[in-house]
C-alpha cells in the first residue's frame, strides 16, 4: 500500500520511525456530470476572476481572505516554517482505557507501519505495550496544513492510528432529544429485549452494499442494450405506532421466524405484560379463538341448522314423543317443548287431534 505521509512515532525518548497508510477505501460508484444533450461531459474549469483566463494548477496557490475581501498569500514554504514540533511526529500524549475515547471523535483511520528495519524493535515494544496495558495511546499529529488529534491501538499484529476530533468541534445534542415526557413499561423493555436477542449477532464480514450491487448490475445491463427499467418499489410511510406491544410481539415472531425457530414471542409477551398489570391479547390466541369459531360454524354449513345444541334439543324430542307416541301419549310429548300449560292441554286430546297437530310441526321443519 501506497503511505501518504512520512514521519516518526515519539514514545518518551523513543523515536520510531513510520509510514501513514489508509486503512480505509471508498468502493461508492462515482458519476460525471454530462450534457443531456448529446452526453458531452461537463467539465470546470478554473478561471482568474481579475484577467478572466483559465489557470493551470502549477500557478494555482492558497490564500486567506479577511472579513474586508482582501486575501493574504500564503505559500507552503510559511507553513513548513511554523513552530509546530508535531509536523513530522506524532507525538504521544498519553494512555488512556479505550472505553474514555467517545466514537463522536472518531475520524479518518490509518495503519502505521514501521519504516527501515531499525524501527522493527521499537514498533513491536510500543504494540506490545499497548495490548499488555490494554490501553489506547492519545496523540498529536500535523496533516494536510493542520494539526490533528489521534488515537493509537493495536489491530493483528499493526498499530492502527485513529484520527479524533477535537472536543470543541462536537455539537452538544441540544433539541434533538423528545420534547415530551415517555414512559416506558417493563413489558415493554423485556420484549425489546426479548427482540435484540432473538436478532443476535451479526457477522459484520457477511454484510455488503446492496444499492452498489444494483447500481452496477443497472450499469451492466444499459451497457449490452438489454436494460428494462423496473417499478420503484414504494416502502408505506411511517406513522404513529398505535400499539407498540403488539408491534414488539410482532417483531419479535417475524425475527424468529425468520431464524427458523419456533413462534414463542407472543406468550413470552402476555405472561410480561399479566406480570406489570396490563392487558394484552396475543395474535395466537386471536388464532386459536378464530379456529374454534370455524368448527363451530360447521355443522351450520353441513345441515343448515343454526347451532349444534339446537340440533341436539330437537332430536331428544324427537326421541320422546317417539315413545310416548308407542304408549297412546304422543300428543303430549310434542307440546311439552312448546311451554309446560300447553303440554297438560294436549295430553286431552285425542290420538286423532295430535296427529293433526304433528303434521304443521313437520312442514315448518321441512
Amino acid at each position: 500500500m501506497r503511505s501518504i505521509w512520512n514521519g516518526a512515532i515519539s514514545f518518551g525518548l523513543v523515536s520510531i520511525p513510520i509510514k501513514l497508510v489508509n486503512a480505509t477505501e471508498s468502493h461508492s460508484i462515482s458519476f460525471r456530470q454530462i450534457h443531456l444533450g448529446d452526453g458531452g461531459r461537463i467539465r470546470y474549469r478554473k478561471v482568474c476572476e481579475l484577467d478572466g483566463e483559465e489557470v493551470p494548477s502549477a500557478e494555482i496557490g492558497k490564500g486567506y481572505e479577511e472579513a474586508d475581501g482582501s486575501v493574504i498569500p500564503i505559500t507552503d514554504e510559511d507553513l513548513a516554517q511554523l513552530p509546530l514540533a508535531t509536523a513530522k511526529t506524532i507525538e504521544i500524549m498519553s494512555f488512556v482505557p479505550a472505553d474514555e475515547i467517545d466514537p463522536l471523535q472518531m475520524d479518518a483511520a490509518y495503519y502505521l507501519a514501521a519504516n527501515g528495519a531499525t524501527a522493527a524493535k521499537p514498533y513491536t515494544l510500543l504494540r506490545e505495550a499497548l495490548k499488555r496495558s490494554q490501553k489506547v495511546a492519545i496523540a498529536k499529529y500535523a496533516l494536510r496544513g493542520r494539526e490533528r488529534l489521534g488515537m493509537l491501538r493495536v489491530v493483528d499484529d499493526v498499530i492502527a492510528m485513529h484520527g479524533l476530533l477535537w472536543p470543541d468541534e462536537i455539537r452538544a445534542p441540544e433539541g434533538v432529544a423528545p420534547e415530551v415526557t415517555v414512559s416506558v413499561r417493563e413489558a415493554e423493555l423485556d420484549l425489546a429485549d426479548a427482540l435484540m436477542a432473538t436478532l443476535g449477532e451479526v457477522d459484520m464480514d457477511s454484510l455488503h452494499d446492496d444499492y452498489r450491487d444494483a447500481v452496477e448490475a443497472m450499469i451492466a445491463a444499459k451497457a449490452g442494450g438489454g436494460f428494462e427499467p423496473a417499478e420503484a418499489v414504494r416502502e408505506p410511510a411511517g406513522g404513529q405506532v398505535i400499539d407498540l406491544m403488539a408491534a414488539l410481539e410482532k417483531s419479535v415472531r417475524a425475527a424468529k421466524a425468520s431464524r427458523g425457530e419456533a413462534e414463542a414471542g407472543a406468550e413470552a409477551g402476555a405472561e410480561a405484560e399479566a406480570e406489570a398489570g396490563g392487558e394484552v391479547t396475543p395474535i395466537r390466541r386471536k388464532a386459536r379463538a378464530r379456529a374454534g369459531g370455524a368448527a363451530a360454524a360447521a355443522p351450520k354449513a353441513v345441515g343448515g341448522k343454526k347451532s349444534t345444541a339446537a340440533s341436539t334439543k330437537k332430536t331428544a324430542a324427537a326421541a320422546a314423543s317417539k315413545k310416548k307416541a308407542t304408549t297412546g301419549k304422543s300428543a303430549a310429548g310434542k307440546s311439552t317443548s312448546g311451554g309446560g300449560g300447553a303440554g297438560s292441554a294436549a295430553a286431552k286430546k285425542t290420538g286423532a287431534g295430535a296427529k293433526k297437530a304433528a303434521t304443521p310441526r313437520k312442514r315448518s321443519s321441512a
